[in-house]
């Protein structure tokens, strides 16, 4: 697994801040964006062929933040009050001029997400991704291009805040497996910043 070798690469582009969002703000974000977003299942071409997207999604940020991703376009929703307010959270901290964020959810452990990176032209060379997980804790598995022995395991408990930047969607992917054990749902929302395309 070399996972040691991992942590150690991983070290200068990952970031994990346990307890990013806590008690009540975690509470209500969570119940919020459950009853008010408008999930869907998205669309997405997987070798050759379209198939169902194995979890809930929705599209949200500036009217000019468009998204492209596995052959499909998606126009944002409007940002919410509360996805606002964690936005211009993030932007401070982070210094990211965060435009959209995409919003999953996990309905139980059946739901996942394969291995890939977010590495879509609009999100420049070197993107910096910030991922707050909210429900239940669920696995984050991340595993070099060159040598996919080399992974690190991370267990994302809610509230927990994962930042990714410089190398890490060039030289890595990601993956949130499925788990066969009992587990509630899980809503993962991740900021990004897109930048307009040139034609």
């Amino acid at each position: 697994m070399h996972s040691s070798e991992a942590q150690s690469e991983l070290s200068d582009c990952v970031d994990i801040q346990p307890g990013w969002l806590r008690g009540e703000p975690l509470r209500v974000c969570f119940e919020q964006l459950m009853a008010q977003t408008p999930w869907s299942i998205h669309r997405i071409r997987l070798f050759g062929r379209w198939v169902d997207s194995p979890r809930l999604s929705c599209w949200i940020g500036d009217p000019q933040a468009v998204y492209r991703y596995s052959g499909q376009t998606f126009a944002p929703h409007p940002w919410t009050q509360g996805l606002a307010a964690l936005r211009d959270r993030l932007r401070e901290e982070l210094g990211v001029p965060f435009n959209s964020v995409l919003a999953n959810l996990y309905r139980d452990g059946r739901d996942a997400m394969g291995w890939h990176s977010d590495d879509e032209p609009e999100l420049g060379a070197e993107p910096v991704i910030a991922s707050l997980s909210l429900g239940a804790a669920r696995r984050f598995v991340l595993r070099r291009r060159d040598d996919h022995a080399v992974k690190q395991t991370l267990v994302l408990a809610p509230g927990s805040l994962l930042v990714m930047r410089g190398p890490c969607q060039r030289e890595w992917q990601h993956a949130l497996p499925r788990t066969a054990k009992p587990v509630g749902p899980r809503l993962n929302l991740t900021f990004r910043h897109i930048q307009p395309l040139r034609r």
